[in-house]
């Protein structure tokens, strides 16, 4: 009997519609407790799933930014965003895309790796801009950053090892120049 975690999860079922198309939003909101159960309750209600949330205060400990991505049916999404906007605590949500945004994330991937595939290893890593975190004579932990493509390929890359666990931060964003985030 093998345990289902995100790195080995079940067959999947064939036949299943196509996923539908991701969106990034950054929500801007006061940092009280509740903001996140409001914001959570619209996706639901619109059918929409959270696939990725970053929260963190920024300079001001009175504020957070929360980065989500969300799929679901286009259609809704400006429905959402006005709906997120209307809410309690929330000063403003914006959907970004990567014309207009700097969307990155982080990935920590531990995999075995036998003395003899360790140059392999640290060429994958170094072509993809990580660093090795922790290294012990059978195993290692590599920290990558980058576009949620970059970390893919990269996952299919680290895939040939035997990969224990992996850990993504979700996306994180910026607006470029000097729109507000």
């Amino acid at each position: 009997m093998s345990i289902v975690t995100t790195d080995n999860p079940p067959e999947s079922i064939t036949g299943t519609p196509q996923a539908p198309p991701v969106h990034t939003l950054s929500v801007f909101v006061n940092n009280k407790a509740g903001v996140l159960m409001r914001i959570c309750q619209v996706f639901a209600r619109r059918g929409y799933n959270i696939d990725s949330l970053v929260v963190s205060h920024g300079r001001d400990e009175h504020f957070s930014r929360m980065t989500i991505g969300i799929s679901g049916d286009p259609a809704g999404l400006e429905q959402i965003i006005l709906q997120v906007t209307k809410l309690i605590d929330v000063i403003h949500c914006i959907e970004h895309t990567s014309s207009d945004s700097v969307t990155k994330e982080l990935l920590l991937v531990k995999f075995i790796v036998a003395k003899k595939d360790r140059t392999e290893a640290l060429q994958i890593i170094d072509h993809y801009g990580g660093k090795t975190i922790d290294l012990t004579p059978t195993s290692m932990i590599a920290m990558l950053n980058g576009d949620t493509t970059k970390i893919d390929a990269a996952l299919t890359m680290f895939s040939q090892f035997e990969v224990i666990e992996t850990v993504r931060t979700g996306k994180v964003v910026m607006a470029r120049g000097e729109l507000a985030t």
